[in-house]
């Protein structure tokens, strides 16, 4: 592995110096920033560009299932050293049950190809148990396979994946939603003849070795044979599941973004063909944002009590949903991606109440190199945090705990920057027609789990770090 990353290191410095590049680079072994967290373990993740982190307790294990970007120009296909042979990225499963010495158990190729046109960004995990048609001595990951594909695998033995079935003959897939308890999922597709790289297709994965399409859904405009202007494209849903009957949809990433709340028993039961009104039917309402501002993530935390409101006669809990935005490009160079709360209380009248985001001169983060802004959070909905704290993958800033016990006014109460290391990759501006290169930490996406620990991967090279909470910032969850 050492002999890897060295050569991996100097092919970065090679292309710099080959295209006259100005590269700048933080120091190699320094250590990491850090206020009330602190760092138990560490994979390398084989130096893949890493997306989504799914962490599962499968049987007396824990089991991280860790979603990969394509490779780079300079690397396509990275060398799995329990091969000896150079795989495209896809997804690498690592056993976490000791977070001080993860245990890198298995990489599972996914699409050829480079940044967001390969690999195999996404996986949900569901217990065949759990689903009313599974298998019960099943584990299923669902997971993207690049640009054209969901499939969905075994990983009861998670060293040795076994392919159920894939769904397939698909432009762009993305950030799905699977519900354990009832097999439904929303999957963000490209249909061919829509006219969005990205929308949701319904299907029933309750039995998933037989998935059962339900239904195209989007915004009106961008079914097929619409016309005039075509609405921002999805990023991702999150369904609250029967009891809730809502699904929370986040479209766009940086820009005009969209929190729309649908009725999700009025998606899965009304009329299918994707017309503007059968669109519009399951909509319940929507908020829409800033041309600065997206939605990447919109994550729902409803009935939440207010401490400050405990004597109003009304209004003494609130249903929230938080939304992040994902910073897109490198360097400051466009509006800051932030993460915002919207009260949903009154459905059809959503508002925003409060927002955060890291202070930039904390860090000169904008001289940093790579993003800086907002990504992504936690998606895990386990007591331990729910409702209480959040944490925020904000690239060259590391992850940002925030108390959001009252979400009209989140404060951060910790952080972790992690240390570049010889495979962090660089991050490129063009300045007078010339790439101006530097080299940070670019923390991508964020997952917590039932014990409290909370995993960051990075989006350039430098792996997974597995973290835990320590001082004041364990109280407010209520740890010990």
């Amino acid at each position: 592995m050492g002999d890897r990353l060295k050569l991996a290191a100097w092919c970065a410095i090679y292309f710099l110096a080959c295209s006259g590049a100005h590269a700048q680079q933080q120091v190699i072994g320094a250590p990491p920033e850090a206020s009330n967290m602190k760092l138990v373990g560490t994979s390398d993740l084989q130096a893949r560009s890493a997306y989504q982190p799914t962490i599962h307790h499968q049987g007396d294990r824990w089991i991280a299932y860790i979603g990969h970007h394509g490779g780079s120009d300079e690397i396509p296909a990275p060398v799995n050293p329990q091969t000896g042979k150079a795989e495209p990225n896809g997804t690498s499963i690592v056993d976490v049950t000791n977070p001080s010495q993860p245990k890198y158990l298995r990489h599972l190729p996914g699409q050829e190809g480079k940044y967001e046109g390969g690999g195999a960004q996404m996986g949900r995990i569901c217990d065949g148990k759990a689903l009313p048609k599974g298998d019960r001595n099943a584990v299923y990951m669902l997971r993207t396979f690049g640009g054209e594909a969901h499939e969905i695998w075994n990983v009861a033995d998670p060293a040795n994946p076994v392919l159920i079935t894939r769904i397939a003959g698909l432009k762009d897939t993305h950030k799905n939603w699977w519900e354990c308890d009832t097999g439904i999922a929303f999957l963000v597709s490209g249909a061919p003849d829509w006219r969005t790289r990205r929308m949701t297709q319904v299907y029933d994965l309750s039995d998933p070795a037989h998935p059962q399409k339900i239904r195209d859904f989007g915004l009106p405009g961008q079914e097929p044979g619409s016309t005039g202007a075509v609405p921002t494209e999805l990023h991702g849903p999150i369904s609250t599941g029967p009891s809730g009957n809502r699904v929370y949809f986040g479209y766009g990433t940086n820009k005009g973004g969209i929190l729309q709340i649908v009725d999700r028993e009025k998606l899965l039961n009304g009329p299918k063909e994707p017309t503007a009104d059968n669109l519009r039917l399951p909509e319940i309402a929507r908020l829409p944002m800033s041309a600065f501002n997206g939605a990447h993530t919109t994550f729902p935390m409803l009935g939440m009590p207010i401490a400050e409101f405990a004597r109003d006669k009304d209004g003494k809990t609130r249903d929230i949903v938080m939304i992040v935005d994902e910073a897109i490009l490198n360097e400051c160079n466009e509006p800051r991606q932030m993460v915002w709360f919207a009260d949903v209380t009154v459905e059809n009248r959503p508002m925003m109440i409060s927002s955060y985001t890291v202070p930039e001169a904390s860090g000169t983060f904008c001289e940093r190199g790579g993003r800086f802004g907002a990504h992504s959070s936690n998606e895990s909905m386990a007591p331990v945090f729910y409702k209480k704290m959040a944490f925020i993958a904000f690239f060259n800033a590391g992850v940002r705990a925030l108390d959001i016990r009252d979400p009209f006014h989140p404060i951060e109460v910790g952080y972790f920057i992690p240390a570049i290391t010889a495979a962090t990759d660089k991050r490129c501006v063009k300045i007078d027609d010339k790439n101006r290169c530097k080299v940070a930490i670019q923390t991508n996406n964020v997952e917590t789990d039932e014990r409290g620990y909370i995993y960051i991967v990075d989006r350039a090279n430098t792996g997974l770090h597995i973290l835990e909470l320590t001082g004041p910032a364990r109280a407010v969850a209520g740890l010990p």
